[in-house]
């Protein structure tokens, strides 16, 4: 994979977290870096639960990366959630 390749790879990763952010009431802290790493890991565990499916862009099948973004997104919510009381 080229550099190009990568940086594509990262900003679509972290535009498919941003729209799981979106459809989940609470959003994980962090700026761009966080969300490109939540949407690579919700793009393996939406590729791993539901497979390759609908359109394809730098290597990531869009809709599982989106929904397993928002899975992630809301599992990382409820435990940072629970952690902002804590001083």
């Amino acid at each position: 994979m080229s550099l190009l390749g990568f940086i594509l790879f990262l900003i679509v990763a972290a535009v498919c977290a941003g729209i799981a952010e979106m459809l989940v009431p609470n959003s994980v802290p962090g700026g761009f870096f966080t969300s490109a790493v939540v949407g690579i890991l919700g793009a393996w565990i939406g590729g791993s639960l539901i497979g390759h499916l609908g359109p394809d862009l730098a290597g990531i099948s869009i809709l599982p990366a989106i929904l397993g973004s928002a899975v992630l997104v809301f599992v990382l919510s409820l435990g940072f959630r629970g952690r902002r009381g804590a001083v």
